[in-house]
Parts: structure tokens; sequence; C-alpha cells
């Protein structure tokens, strides 16, 4: 009796492993259609590569994204979908909002820049001054930062509060005013585009430079991503994931949970 009992109970286990096993894969994809809903409407992390918006963001800031803000088009999906045009739900940016858009040149590309010029805006460089529509944006003074170029060089950087019409104010970076893109033409943003430079006005390939000429271009609102809202997280260049002692030794508390203006 107790061997026909026996017998019967085994394939109940393997029936108990393999439901337990499907039930694990649900809860998977379950998780994953929630986190992928999540970064479609609402949020998404990215990783901050280069120097160009400093002082304001590093390389290595950990950024969260707001994805409502500007409505959404085919690029708040991952891998930009030729689903459809335009955006729903559409609410401009705003001059001064810093913002993540796929370079126009590709179409699949992150970028972080400032939005300095909406349609219709006139925008121009003279002597490593800011001039929004004919007048020069407001431009004060601040003490300088030590600037890392590596090979052991650390230089003095200027650094510069500007303070829109809008009254939005924010801090850029400055090595001179006779840098390349420190003199340029005056450009006219059409309706429908945005006109985008770097916080770190000598180190941004941004909308001053043409994208023949590996630069940005104006950025169609199309290929708006989203707000960036907060740093996260933050660590220096050198920190790996395959090293974790750089975990600690290369975190910068000073950043996390920090407002981006």
């Amino acid at each position: 009796m107790s061997e026909t009992v026996d017998s019967a109970k085994a394939p109940q286990k393997s029936g108990g492993a393999a439901n337990e096993f499907i039930e694990i894969v649900k809860t998977v994809v379950y998780a994953l259609l929630i986190a992928l809903f999540l970064r479609v409407l609402f949020f998404q992390p990215f990783t901050i590569p280069s120097a160009s918006m400093e002082p304001n963001l590093y390389e290595g800031d950990y950024i969260i994204v707001s994805k409502f803000s500007y409505g959404y088009s085919r690029h708040s999906v991952p891998f930009s979908p030729n689903i459809y045009t335009g955006r729903i739900m559409d609410k401009p940016a705003q001059r001064g909002d810093v913002v993540v858009f796929k370079l126009p040149s590709d179409g699949h590309t992150d970028y972080v820049k400032r939005v300095i010029g909406v349609g219709g805006d006139r925008v121009q460089m003279r002597n490593g001054l800011l001039y929004v529509n004919d007048k020069l944006v407001q431009r004060d003074p601040l003490s300088p930062v030590k600037t890392d170029l590596g090979f052991g060089q650390i230089v003095d950087v200027a650094r510069f509060q500007e303070r829109l019409e809008s009254g939005k104010a924010y801090v850029t970076q400055d090595s001179g005013p006779d840098g390349q893109l420190d003199n340029t033409e005056t450009f006219i943003v059409p309706a429908g585009f945005y006109f985008m430079m770097g916080d770190n006005r000598d180190n941004s390939s941004d909308s001053r430079v043409s994208p023949f000429e590996g630069g940005v271009g104006l950025v169609p609102a199309e290929n708006l991503v989203g707000k960036a809202q907060i740093i996260l997280l933050s660590w220096k260049p050198e920190a790996s994931i395959f090293k974790p002692w750089t975990w600690v030794l290369g975190a910068r508390p000073s950043r996390f949970f920090k407002l981006l203006k």
C-alpha cells in the first residue's frame, strides 16, 4: 500500500515544481512589463557620459528623466520604433530646461543639453557672450573651479551664473572668450525646433555645430525624450562595476539626490 501511495505522490511533486517554475517566470514577466510601463510613461534613468554639461552634470552622474513633462513621441519608447509621428499630449519645453533628446542625425543616440532657444528665437554667441533675440543674457561671475584636463593637468576654469528673461538661472563653465564656438552666426530657430547648448560652453558639441560637422544642429520637438529632474546617484568616471571597491571609493555622495536647475 505504501509503495502505491509513494508512486502516486511522485508525479505531484514534479507537477508542483513545474508549476512553481511557471509562477516564477510569470512574476518576472509581470515585473518587466511594469518596469517597461513606468519607463515609457513616467521616468527613465540615464548615465552622463561626458563633461559637456559641467558644472551641473558630471561624467558618472546617474540622472532621472521625467517622460511626461513634454508628452510622448516614438522616442519615448525603447529603440524609437517608427510607429507614429509627432507628439501626443505635447507640452513645449521652456528655455533653461535640461533635456534628454535623440540626436537628430541618427535618431537613436541620447544627448543631454540645455534648451536655449525655442521656435522663433534668434540665438548668437559674440565673444563668448550669449544673445537671445538680440538681447545679452545676463551673466554674473562666480568663483572659478578646478578642472582636470587629464595627464595631471589641472586648471582653473571660470564659472558664471546666467539668468534668462524668464528668471531661470543656472551656472555655466567657460575657458575663455576666444574659443572655437564663442563667435557664431545668428541662428533662427524654426517653429517646432529647439536650440540646445551645453553648460560647459567650450567643451560641448551642440546646436552651434551643424550635423555635417558632427554636431547636434537644431533639434525637432519630436526628438525630446524628457526633462532631466534629479541626480539620483553619482560615481567618478574611474569607478567600475567590475571593481567592487570603487563602488564606495568612487562614489560622490555630495551629488546624490541633487535637484537639477
